[in-house]
This record gives C-alpha cells, structure tokens and sequence, in this order.
C-alpha cells in the first residue's frame, strides 16, 4: 500500500487539483463527492459526510448518523478523460466504524475470510455494454455513426468496430495509461454492443475497476453522442449483455492457482478443491441468480427454450441451466482453459461487489461440504429444449425476479455473504418487482385494447 506521502507526491506530479471520493449502493452506481486535493488528509483520515438515506440501500433513515466515505489510498485513479481530477474508491464509515451496508465493506469481510482459510479470489470481468441513443419519441437506437448497424450477425463486424474506433481507442489508452493491461476490445453480438477486456486481478481490485470502468464509459460516451448502457436487455430482439467472470482460488502464501491439475481424470485441467468449488456454486445457484442478475430487465436476458433463438443473431449466448462444461459456451460455468473458470450467466446489471462476495461464499461451502459437481455436460444446451432438459433432471436458472427471491430468502449461505444488506436487498428488489408489476406497458396495450 503506498504511503500518504507517496500519493501526495503523485497528486502534485500529476497536476490533480480534485478529488472524488466514490463509494457504490446496493445497484453498484457510483456515488462521489468531489474535494480539493489538499483535502487528501480529510477524506483519508475522517472521510467525507454522505447522507445515508438519500441513496439506494444503505440501511439508513433521515435521521441516521452520516455515512463518512474513507478514500483507500491503493486506489488513486486519475481520470483519463478530466484534467486534474482522481478518484478513490472509498469504504463507508458510521460512527468511526465500517459501516457494513457499505457493498465494498461486505465484500472485504467476505475476501478476510477467504484468505483466513489461505485463499485468494482472483476475478476477471467481460464489460459487455449498449452504445445507444435516444430518440425524439423517447425510445432508444443502438448508436450508429456510420450506419452499419443492420446486421444480422454483427458481432466481430470491421464495419461495426470502425464506427466506434474512436472511443475505443480512447477507452484503451486511458486505461493502459492506468496500467490495467487492457489486451483486446470488440464488436459484440449485439448491434451497438461493445466489449473491453482487461486482465484478472484481486476480487477487490477488479471490482473497484469494474466501477470505474462504468464511469469512464459513461462520460467518453458522450464525446461520441452516445450512452453507455449496462441495462441488461434494453433491446427485446438482441443479445444482452453480460459481465461475465472468470476466476480461480490462489493459495494466499504462494498465488499458486489452487484450482489447476493437469492430472484431472475428467480431462478438464482442474482439481478436486475446483469442482468441489463448482459443486457450491451449483447447490446456491438459484439463490445468487438473485444477487447477479437482480433487475426484472435481467430476466429478459435468462430466458430458456425458444427465447434462446429470439435474437436477430440467432442466440442470446445466455445459458440458464446449471451446468457446467470444457470450453463449450452453452453451459452455465465453462472451463476456459485449465485452472479456469467462466460463469457466462452474470448481467451487466449486477452490483460486482454484492456478485462476488455471494460468489465466494457459495463456492467455499462447496469446499467445506466437498460438493460434488458430476460430470461436465459437454454437449449444446441451447440445443436443448426445456422439457428435455427436465427430463435429465437439470435444474433451471430461475426464470424471473421474485422466483430468484425467493431462492434467495430460504438459503443462509449467500444471505450471510451479504450481511445486513441481504434484508435490505430482498425488500427493495421485492418492492422493484411490485413497481414493474403495476405498471402498464405498450406491449400490453397494443395486444389488449382491442382484443376483447
């Protein structure tokens, strides 16, 4: 961790004149104040004063204590698209103790008990996301600047990426020049769906970039007179998109990948301690669908059966049965290689502090029970149609947001993983539901009004 001394000396080098202190809510937007820099010592030290109340599932009421956001030194990111400034990602305190509301709080419990057992939770995300636009009647378009967004099959398309080559381009710059390693982007599935991907790091750091990302995204959009979107489904006849983690357990002594056996008899590459992992995500699976995809829009993304053909391109690249398989992307975990792991079935939508501590919670009571996962399904699950799928006894992802709710209220294990915030979660996303539920759309009017 670098010194107080250290990060001042950076500030001055850099020419940052403010400061954000950024902390997240229970839906994972950023939230900031912003302070001159020659307030490091405040905000460091004491942290600045949050009204708890006004913000999305922190636990607190209007008359509570203030929420003190404490900047984390290790996490000094200057913004590559505003002069002078750098943000913090901050813990959140109420009366000089971590407030554990806080989703970045719970997710640092959860990880100290992980390495408390000498593990380590090393955690890769896609960033898959809209580029759209609106338009005059309120509806949106995918971003289009040089109209080749008709395609069909768009993904990969050179046509599509050289119409966004500009922020790209700026996206990966700024981020290399914050030493993130970013190796690759492209043109998604989707039409006007982009993705940037960045190397694994630590469960903390990925998710403290995870946010930042969202903001970088949000604001060189704009240059570009688009949005950014992490809507998980904001077009019913396109891919949505996803935030897709890869990830394996290091020994906390070593690094050593705990997760790889070149010796595995199933042929996969991985260890006994891996598929017991598996077999915890498994037994849970229900229950942190919640947690990862916890919008109703989510839903519309999770869908098996014919929905599976419902894109323009064919797929929605989405399993929904709980499965797992070698590098095959129908299964909900794939094995990406040796050692490594993708879950495929995790929304753009997710709070990824909330996500990964559940995450890790589910698959270390895999390890504690010895949970075992079965055999890798190696065939094509978009190929399977859901009676047969329950005729092979494979469980589902559940199919809506009160049903994962529901999983979610009755399994301890992820519940603990979010302390507090698993009450809280289960009465806003409830009452989230009950808001969708009341109101009434176009899609009912146009089929209803006339009908009867």
């Amino acid at each position: 961790m670098p010194t107080r001394e250290e990060i001042t000396q950076r500030i001055q080098a850099d020419g940052i004149r403010f400061l954000l202190a950024q902390f997240v809510d229970m839906n994972g937007s950023a939230k900031v104040k912003m302070v001159p820099a020659n307030c490091l010592d405040d905000v460091a030290d004491v942290g600045a004063g949050f009204a708890g109340a006004a913000v999305w599932g922190m636990g607190q009421g209007p008359h509570s204590h203030d929420m003190l956001a404490r900047i984390d030194l290790d996490t000094y990111t200057p913004l590559p698209w505003a002069e002078g400034v750098a943000r913090f990602a901050s813990d959140l305190y109420v009366d000089d103790e971590p407030h554990p509301f806080c989703p970045r709080v719970n997710l640092k419990r959860v990880l100290a008990q992980a390495r408390g057992e000498g593990y380590l939770f090393n955690v890769g995300v896609e960033p898959e996301h809209f580029l759209v636009v609106k338009n005059p009647d309120g509806s949106i378009s995918p971003w289009d600047p040089a109209g080749a967004e008709g395609l069909e099959k768009p993904c990969y398309d050179f046509k599509g990426l050289s119409g966004a080559m500009g922020y790209l381009q700026e996206m990966m710059e700024g981020l290399n020049g914050l030493g993130w390693d970013v190796y690759q982007s492209d043109h998604e599935d989707a039409n006007g769906q982009y993705e940037i991907n960045f190397v694994y790091a630590d469960a903390l750091i990925t998710a403290d970039r995870h946010t930042f990302f969202k903001m970088m995204t949000s604001q060189v959009a704009q240059k570009y007179g688009a949005i950014a979107t992490y809507m998980a489904k904001p077009f019913g006849n396109r891919t949505g998109s996803g935030a897709h983690i890869h990830y394996h357990l290091a020994d906390s002594e070593t690094g050593e990948n705990v997760f790889l056996d070149e010796s595995d008899p199933r042929g996969l590459g991985l260890s006994a301690l891996a598929y017991n992992f598996i077999g915890g995500i498994f037994k849970h699976a229900e229950a942190l669908c919640a947690v990862t995809s916890p919008t109703v829009n989510c839903y519309k993304r999770l869908q098996v059966g014919q929905a599976l053909y419902g894109s323009r391109s064919g797929f929605l690249w989405t399993p929904a049965s709980i499965t797992y398989g070698d590098n095959n992307r129908t299964q909900m975990v794939r094995t990406a290689g040796p050692g490594h792991f993708e879950d495929r079935t995790i929304s753009a939508g997710c709070n990824l502090y909330l996500a990964l501590a559940a995450y890790l919670a589910a698959g270390l009571d895999g390890i504690h029970n010895r949970l075992d996962p079965g055999e890798p399904n190696l065939g094509n699950m978009y190929a399977v149609g859901v009676e047969e799928i329950v005729r092979r006894g494979i469980r589902l992802l559940p199919q809506s947001l009160p049903e994962a709710l529901d999983y979610l209220e009755q399994d301890q294990v992820v519940l603990d993983a979010l302390g507090p915030i698993g009450p809280e979660f289960l009465g806003l996303k409830r009452d989230e539901w009950n808001q969708y539920h009341r109101t009434v759309g176009a899609w009912e009017t146009d089929r209803y009004l006339t009908l009867f």
